[in-house]
């Protein structure tokens, strides 16, 4: 390795010490830190980010990406360094774009909408948040402008989440996807409904949180390198790879909530901790983008977690920890209602045949915030009305609309086309992975999921950063996002639930 190199990966060593410390920060305020402490949160958050900035955008770490650019063409291209290099660059110029003190600003706004968006859901009261997420919303458009001229003013943003995909990719996809699904749940609407009055009753939060740890320890989470705890809204969080920390959240009354909540976090978990040691502290040592990070929750929560193989296997132990309630159900009915398809109002809670409803909701208001073309103060009244034009369900109130996502509080706008998006990435990665290990499938009904897991580290995990999404779904599947695999599994799984 030389000099330089190696200079340059001991500045970003630094740059990303601050940002996992400003992670840390997070993780307590999501889980442990009393509420009074939000304002002094927001202070340190600010101080770390700015930081980072300042170290990450140097003149140092310009030059030696100018002095390094003509030696990395010689490199193999899919080597780390040259992956590296090429990330580095890209990361740099865009963060050379915005200034030290607007990104300290952000960090600390967020911080401080967080805790209002807490207490706003708490009572159902979307004034307590607007003010909080209107000057988001401006900040966010701010933001955007540094990277004018662009084809479309969330461009910008998206492109934080998902590397080199474009607004009008997503719409394409999106356009393609929409009118299928739709069928489909006519489809299905025309049918008997199944049965999940079962999930709807008293659960001990103790025995959901067991058998969740159950699950997951099967599944390969590493627990010498990482942790759940509980947040009002669950999360994966990733200090190194070898601390990567979940959070679940238990409803006492309804079963689903914590079981498919806890697989989702450890899909999430599983590739964090699966990310090349090479990659570590450096811009490669996590995920490609936020969609193929929610392809592996969603395969693990859905097309692991609410299949027929799995609870071949899991379910007698279910049974046996919750025998009052799960006694009589056998193994057909619980398949089915958990796998039930009903429009509703909770994003987290719904199906797999109208969840990306839900995002396709979220993508058409952020885009309208984005354009100015829907005001922060219209959100309750847009989102319900666009509910029911989607759903056919309007919100009770704000808690059940609006305010049920924490993400807006975050500051994370352009971020949940990502859900639909990993739905769609999670299918054709299965497709691909079952032409591989064609028994995968007797495995899962044998609690076995070590070629699996191994198959994903080889070819997703492990790669960490080293290939924008688009390009990693193209060498593993040789097709770029495609919205065929997931409803080919979606009219295959529920034609036989519901009779199709």
């Amino acid at each position: 390795m030389t000099d330089k190199l190696q200079r340059l990966k001991d500045l970003l060593g630094e740059v990303w010490d601050l940002n996992m410390a400003a992670a840390v920060l997070g993780w307590d305020q999501e889980t442990y830190m009393p509420p009074g402490g939000a304002a002094a949160r927001g202070q340190q958050l600010s101080t770390l980010s700015r930081l980072a900035h300042i170290k990450f955008t140097s003149d140092e770490i310009g030059q030696l990406l100018d002095d390094l650019a003509p030696e990395a063409e010689s490199w193999d291209p899919d080597s780390d360094e040259a992956r590296l290099v090429k990330v580095t660059r890209r990361d740099y110029l865009k963060a050379t774009k915005v200034p030290s003190d607007f990104v300290a600003e952000s960090a600390q706004v967020a911080s401080q909408a967080q805790m209002a968006w807490r207490e706003a859901k708490a009572t159902s009261d979307f004034s307590k948040f607007e003010p909080y997420l209107t000057r988001i919303v401006e900040l966010r458009r701010q933001y955007a402008n540094f990277f004018a001229p662009y084809e479309h003013v969330y461009d910008p943003l998206l492109d934080d989440f998902e590397p080199g995909l474009k607004t009008a990719d997503v719409q394409r996809i999106f356009d393609a996807l929409r009118p299928q699904q739709v069928e489909l749940i006519r489809a299905i609407a025309e049918r008997p409904q199944v049965d999940d009055a079962f999930l709807h009753q008293p659960f001990d939060e103790q025995k959901q949180w067991d058998f969740g740890v159950q699950v997951i320890t099967k599944f390969g989470y590493d627990w010498q390198r990482g942790r759940q705890d509980k947040s009002a809204h669950p999360f994966t969080t990733s200090f190194s790879i070898n601390d990567v920390r979940i959070t679940t959240r238990i409803d006492p009354n309804y079963l689903g909530t914590g079981m498919f909540g806890t697989m989702h976090e450890c899909g999430h978990a599983l590739y964090e901790q699966g990310v090349s040691p090479t990659l570590e502290r450096t811009p490669l040592g996590h995920g490609a983008s936020l969609a193929i990070h929610e392809s592996q929750s969603r395969l693990w929560e859905n097309l692991v977690g609410r299949s027929r193989a799995f609870w071949e296997h899991f379910y007698p132990s279910l049974q046996a920890t919750f025998p009052s309630q799960l006694g009589n159900v056998d193994l057909e009915t619980f398949y089915k209602g958990i796998n039930r398809v009903q429009p509703s109002l909770i994003r987290t809670e719904a199906d797999e045949a109208t969840y990306n409803l839900h995002i396709m909701l979220r993508l058409e208001l952020e885009i309208a915030l984005m354009e100015g073309t829907v005001e922060v103060k219209d959100l309750p009244e847009v989102w319900n009305a666009k509910m029911q034009e989607y759903l056919g369900l309007t919100p009770p109130d704000d808690a059940h609309g609006v305010l049920q996502d924490i993400h807006w509080s975050m500051g994370s706008i352009g971020y949940f086309s990502t859900y639909a998006l990993g739905n769609l990435i999670s299918a054709q990665l299965w497709e691909r992975m079952t032409q591989d290990v064609p028994n995968v499938e007797a495995q899962i009904r044998q609690g076995e999921f070590g070629d699996l897991l191994g198959w994903l580290r080889e070819h997703v995990h492990r790669h960490g950063a080293k290939f924008e999404p688009q390009e990693l779904v193209r060498r593993v599947t040789g097709s770029e996002i495609d919205p065929e695999p997931y409803m080919r599994y979606l009219r295959t799984k529920y034609g036989e639930i519901y009779g199709l």
